[in-house]
């Protein structure tokens, strides 16, 4: 449900998949309006998938987006987006946040793939995505932001990721970048001069008895093993294009089941 107020925008998008008993997945919840539209694309196998389509500009500042999906034991899911996401300045001055909220059940499975979030010259966003999954749960889940359009300065951008498997966390990261952030954003330490990061969170049980040894992936890239079954991917890049490549090579290298 979307909601204008003084202070911006309130939208939230609701997603249910569910374990039809014919060999799929089915969508009994799939609820938005406003800036946030989901819509229900062909299916593949066992797998629904859903993309989340942009209906109006934003997240301005003082919008407030928040996501939830939930996949049930047995489930699958896809969920991407039909285009970027660009956080810019609004009228209301003040930051404006994107909440996603992310459960899977056990034996389901979330691949969650939206297409990047861009940072433009003026906005304030902060992002936070929490995941939890029970300990059977598989996840691919990839972020990625690029730091102002083409010629651009960015904004400040803000973004938190949390993920839990049965309860216990294993990675709870965030990084600020761009006017107002601390010092040594753009450093050797953290991007180095690039404009796209992106990181890739990968949970499969069989991580638990095999887990991914920590690798160099070329230039930009790493992976490194989380305490649980799950391993991430950090990357950087000059560009979308590049940092997607550089992500997409490292979720192939990964071992498969």
């Amino acid at each position: 449900m979307s909601v204008r107020t003084g202070a911006g925008v309130r939208s939230l998008a609701r997603i249910v998949a569910r374990d039809d008993g014919r060999g799929g997945t089915s969508l009994p919840v799939l609820e938005s309006d406003g800036p946030l539209a989901l819509r229900r694309t062909r299916a593949t196998g066992s797998e629904a998938r859903v993309m989340l389509v942009g209906a109006m500009s934003g997240p301005l500042g003082g919008d407030h987006f928040t996501v939830e999906g939930r996949v049930e034991e047995g489930a699958r899911l896809s969920v991407g987006s039909a285009a970027a996401t660009i956080a810019l300045p609004g009228q209301t001055k003040g930051e404006a946040r994107y909440d996603v909220r992310l459960e899977v059940a056990g034996h389901g499975e979330l691949h969650w793939l939206p297409e990047q979030l861009i940072s433009a010259q003026g906005s304030d966003l902060y992002v936070t995505t929490r995941v939890e999954l029970a300990p059977t749960a598989r996840l691919v889940l990839r972020e990625e932001q690029v730091l102002g359009r083409v010629g651009e300065e960015p904004g400040r951008l803000t973004s938190r990721l949390t993920v839990r498997i049965a309860g216990q966390a294993v990675l709870d990261q965030e990084l600020t970048c761009g006017p107002g952030a601390p010092g040594g954003w753009d450093g050797p330490a953290v991007l180095a001069g690039h404009r796209a990061v992106g990181q890739l969170v990968v949970v499969r049980p069989e991580f638990a008895a095999e887990p991914v040894a920590a690798t160099l992936l070329g230039e930009g890239a790493s992976v490194v093993p989380l305490a649980g079954p799950a391993a991430l991917v950090t990357a950087v890049a000059p560009d979308a294009l590049r940092l997607r490549r550089l992500l997409d090579e490292a979720l192939a290298s990964l071992p498969r089941e």
